[in-house]
Parts: C-alpha cells; structure tokens; sequence
C-alpha cells in the first residue's frame, strides 16, 4: 500500500475528530450531510477512519446478476446517460448509473483513461455503498434519498478524496429507490461550488429518465399529466399520475410524490398511492374524458384538493386493457424460432438469444461480439428475421472488405457527377438499401475514423448526406454492428471513438466460441442431417479446438459428406488438418508476439497456417495474430490466390 500522503493525514484526523466529538466538532467546515455521514460509517457501518481500500470491483458474473434484475430499467435509462455524457463528456466527466445497492451496472466515459478509472471505481461493477465505500457520491445519496455532491475530502475514505462525485436518486412509481445517477471526475481543482451545475444537470436527467420509466410501467393505465403552466403540459409536466380502471391511483413520479402527496395527507389525511380521483380533484370519475388532450392545454385547469392548487390536467387513455395477472412460472419468454434455432443447447448462447428476443422491436443498437466464424451475421439476421422489420431489407456491410477511398460513397450513397467516376444519375447507398430494415456492419472495428463521425450522425440525428448532396435525407434503419476485434482497447488506442462506440452498444450480444460449447455434438448432428459418423471422426471432431468456430466446422462437415456421399464417415473423410490440433492454437503467445512472428514467416509457412484452416483467411489471420488486411497484402505480395471453396 502507498504510504499515507499529508492531506490524507489531515483528512483523517479531521474525520476522527468528528467521530469523537460529534457533528458539531470544532474546525470542522464540511457540510451537515457529510459530517452525518462520516458518524453512519463509523457508528453502523463499522468503518475505521484510518482504512485506505480502493474501490471494490465485483467480477462480471456477480455484474451480470445485477443488470440482469433491472434489464428493462437499463433499456429505458440508457438514452438519459447517453445524453447527459454528451453535455458533460468534454469536462472531463464520466456518468454511472447503479442500482439501489450502489453496484455501478451502466458505464459512460472516456475509455483512454480506463485504468485511472477502474481504480479509482468509475466503472462497470463497482461497489458505491456506503457500508463498503464509505461517505461518497452514491452511497450517501442511497443513504439519504437526495441529490449531493461529495466533493473530495468530503468522502471518507482517504483514498477516495481526489475524486468529485455529483449524484441524484432515480425512484420508481411507487416511491422506491430504483438506481442512482452520478456524473464523477477523476480529480478536481475547483471548489466544490464548482459543480452546482453538473448537479442540476444529473437532477435533471435523474426525473427524465423516471418520467420514461414511469410511462413505460403504467402504459396499460391512466395516465394524468399536470402542471401549473399550461404551455408545459405536454411537453415537460411537473407531475405524473397513474390511475387504474376504478379511478384509484396506482403509481406517480417522486415530484408528485413529494409536492402533491405531502399536500394531500396534510390536507386530507389521505396517501397519495390509492387514492380516489374524487379525492384529488372534487369532481367525479365520469368528468375524466373533459381531460383527453382534444381541448387545448389553457380549458383544462382543474383545482386539486390538497392546495386548494391550481394546475391544468391532460388525461391519456391506457393503451389497451390490462391483462389479468398470470403466474410466476408462466412467465417464460418465447423466443422466434430464428433465434431459437441457433442453439442446440448451450446455455451461455441461450441467455444471449433470450436478451436479444427481449430487444426484437426495440430502438437500441445492437453490437454482436465473438470470434472470427461464431455466427455474428448468422445471429444478427436471426434478429431481423424474428422482429417487426422482418419483412423489409437486411443489408450486410463488411467494413474492412470495402477499400477505403470507396467506403464513404457504398455507404451513403451519391449524387450524380459529384466526383471524377461518378454515376450520372447518381446512386443509393448501402444505407439507403436498408430502409425501414437492418443494416448490419460487420467487422465495424475496422472503420476508418474519417466515417465514424458520419455514421454517428445516422445514429444520433437518423439521417445522412449523400456524398455531394446538400440536404441530409431521413433514415429508418435498426443498426446492428459486430467485430471480433476488442473495441474498447481501440478507443482506448484513439481507432474508435468512443461516442459512437457507446452509441453502438445499446446492448452486448457476446458469443461464444465453438470450443466452449456444451452443445458441440448436438450441432454436428444437426449438420449432418441423419448422415452416420464413425466413433473415431465423432472423436476427432469433438477433440478439435476449431480456431475458424462454426464457419470451420460447417466447412468441415460439408466436404466430409461431399467425399462419402454414401455410408459411414470415417476418419478419412474428414479434411487433413482435422488430424492433429493447429500449432498456432497449441502454444498460445500475446498478440503481439505472434505477429512479430508472423512477420518473419517463411511463404511455405504462411502457406502451411491456410491449409491448416481450410483456406479459411480469417481463421489463419486469427492464429497468426494479424489482421485479414494484412494477411491478404502478404498473399497479393507473394502471388498466392485464394483458392476457390465450395460453398
């Protein structure tokens, strides 16, 4: 451990001198909150003011449990930080969103600097309790149910005092703590006035994103808007209610909860969860549809009976009756047979297909990872195959198959006569081909930096400019993205930009390799269709490590049947390379070990590593630790054409 620098001495015995002495120790210029903090830690928490424990990480098995519990909330919140990170991204600020726990279970923020951020547990997984991390943004604000900053020797633990936290709740309909946003700096020199802003900034947000999570939860209800400004009524209400059929109120927001429910129990006695629409407004059930938004905002003031208050109300009709409650064990979701059939049992794919059957008709993006091979495209038209768009166009783009300098005209599109070469009449895109369907970008790591910012505009604004035009054109596409390349290290390299790297992963689809599949057996079955298998080619078949995954192995099982079109397949009617494991896969190096090697290669060599993988390009440039680039560069250099393969 570090040794104990002077501010963290005198942190220390400031924050003892308040464990001593009380809340009113003198010398002590912390804020009331902070000091009452300081005395929960030591007094029911049992920390020690003398600890220095970095933050707590949880492994990603333990992370998943967490964001599994709360996926819908994360769908809806995701929108709300993307749009906080873009106001505050520039500052130096980083956004989490945890759970009511503490357990950071979403992430934005500058991945260059990921490991100053991992330690100091501004990331994914983090424990921000205040049991386990002390006085700090998130935990305190669990503790205490409102919106603060914990600004540098504010925290408890000594460790934690360069940081600057600024954190709000974010409450569910029924007045619960659902998660917390915080927006946190690795370092600060301002005072802590400094972030008053940020602090409106993540209150903010905080309600939009209750207010989204709250209509989702009561779309099968009544829904009553109110506000005391009638030109805000249907933009931005101050106040959300739910009714169910019988008028009663069954959800609300935290600012209705706090302004409206305080004033009606004092004025009535009455909670504001269960109460009557008679009760709220003095006037009966039937006079509900007077509100219907088909009166303008300014007619539809209405005296709410816990003020009196005058507020205008607009009234949304549910979305359709409720069903009645089923079951707890009926509650089993049914995945589209598309994505249904893509396992044969494996049960770390069948979790992934469940998450992408939840995501089917959302807006989110998509980005599929996995191995060279794993079933990436085959994954992502199952998708499109099993949601709404289903009957429009699935456009597949490999992005490190086009040549740069044609990349930007394939994708968007042109106008005619808009560069040397150039169509007359012009021509649609890639991206304009995939209207009102998917677009598919494959191998999206490999996209030249000069287009990310385009493409981050489809994104964001839904819309692009052909090349040479001066209007954008709107764009109705479901983007779904993939790689096998390690995007966050290439932020973090200054390759991929980070913006749209998040804007990307609205949701992580991550396959597994075939070799760690439980249901390798099941697939090759499958494949062969009835066909019979030897127990020795069942053997070496299930023994190999499939460096190519599943294009590999169909590969492998296609020409098997191709060479014994009738009978048995035996050992030798399997490809060569079947017979031993690869080298490249016997004795794993670092990436960039193996292509230093490979740089060095002899052709007979680089010729051998092919063969070993069928031809397989992609798979040989994964062994060899290169990229299929430069594979094929090193190929065209020596004058060695790529084989024809059968399909």
């Amino acid at each position: 451990m570090d040794p104990v620098q002077p501010q963290q001495r005198a942190h220390i015995d400031t924050v003892l001198r308040v464990a001593e002495r009380g809340l009113d120790a003198p010398g002590v210029r912390h804020d009331r909150l902070i000091r009452e903090s300081w005395l929960r830690c030591v007094t029911e928490h049992g920390l020690a003011p003398t600890r220095m424990q970095e933050a707590v990480i949880l492994p990603e098995q333990r992370l998943r449990e967490h964001q599994d519990q709360m996926e819908t909330f994360l769908q809806i919140a995701r929108h709300g930080l993307e749009s906080l990170y873009a106001k505050v991204a520039g500052l130096g600020y980083v956004v989490l969103l945890t759970d009511a726990r503490g357990v950071t279970v979403d992430f934005l923020g500058d991945l260059v600097f990921e490991p100053s951020l991992r330690k100091a547990g501004l990331y994914l997984g983090a424990d921000w309790s205040e049991q386990v991390a002390g006085t700090c943004g998130v935990g305190t604000c669990i503790s205490t149910g409102t919106a603060l900053t914990v600004h540098l020797d504010d925290h408890f633990d000594p460790c934690h005092i360069p940081l600057t936290c600024t954190t709000a709740p974010v409450y569910d309909s029924q007045g619960q703590l659902s998660a917390v946003l915080d927006v946190s700096q690795l370092s600060s020199s301002q005072p802590k006035e400094s972030q008053h802003l940020a602090l409106q900034l993540v209150q903010m947000h905080a309600h939009a994103i209750e207010n989204a999570a709250f209509l989702q939860r009561h779309q099968r209800d009544w829904v009553l808007r109110l506000s005391a400004a009638p030109q805000f009524l249907d933009v931005q209400p101050e106040f959300l209610l739910a009714l169910d059929a019988n008028g009663c109120v069954v959800g609300h927001n935290r600012r209705a909860q706090q302004v409206l429910g305080a004033a009606l129990a004092q004025a009535r006695g009455v909670a504001l969860l269960g109460a009557r629409f008679e009760q709220l407004f003095d006037q009966p059930l039937a006079q509900i549809g007077r509100f219907v938004a088909a009166e303008p905002s300014d007619r539809r003031a209405v005296l709410f009976a816990g003020g009196p208050r005058l507020l205008f109300l607009s009234a949304a009709l549910p979305l359709r009756a409720a069903a009645p409650p089923r079951p707890a064990h009926a509650e089993v979701l049914a995945v589209p047979r598309p994505l249904a059939e893509l396992s044969a049992g494996d049960a770390r794919l069948d979790r992934q297909i469940e998450r992408a059957a939840r995501l089917l008709n959302s807006p989110i993006n998509l980005l599929i990872t996995g191995e060279t091979g794993s079933g990436k495209e085959y994954f992502a038209k199952a998708v499109h195959a099993s949601g709404a768009r289903a009957s429009r166009p699935f456009v597949a783009v490999n992005c490190a198959a086009i040549p740069e300098a044609l990349i930007e005209s394939e994708l968007f599109g042109y106008v005619g006569g808009s560069f040397s070469g150039a169509a007359s009449k012009g021509k649609r895109g890639l991206i304009a081909e995939a209207e009102g369907g998917t677009l598919f970008l494959d191998e999206i790591g490999d996209m030249p930096l000069t287009l990310q910012s385009r493409l981050l505009r489809v994104l964001s604004e839904r819309e692009m400019l052909p090349v040479g035009a001066t209007r954008p054109v709107p764009v109705n596409v479901r983007v779904i993205a993939a790689t096998h390349a390690p995007l966050p290290e290439r932020v973090r390299q200054g390759r991929f930009r980070d913006d749209l790297y998040y804007r990307l992963n609205g949701a992580h689809i991550e396959l597994p390799p075939l070799r760690e599949r439980s249901d390798l057996r099941a697939l090759i079955e499958r494949w062969l269709q009835g066909r019979a298998l030897a127990p020795e080619a069942l053997r070496r078949l299930l023994a190999y490590r499939w460096p190519g995954n599943l294009r590999q192995l169909r590969n492998a099982l296609e020409y098997a049947a191709h060479v014994c079109p009738e009978g048995v397949i035996g050992p030798g009617d399997l490809p060569e390379w079947l017979g031993a494991e690869p080298p490249a896969l016997a004795q794993p190096a670092s990436a960039g070990a193996r292509a230093a090697g490979a740089a060095q290669l002899p052709d007979d060599d680089w010729l051998r590593v092919l063969r070993e993988h069928g031809w397989n390009v992609s798979a040989a440039a994964r062994a060899l630790g290169l990229s299929r680039m430069t594979l094929y560069r090193r190929m065209r250099r020596c004058g060695v054409p790529l084989p024809r393969r059968e399909a």
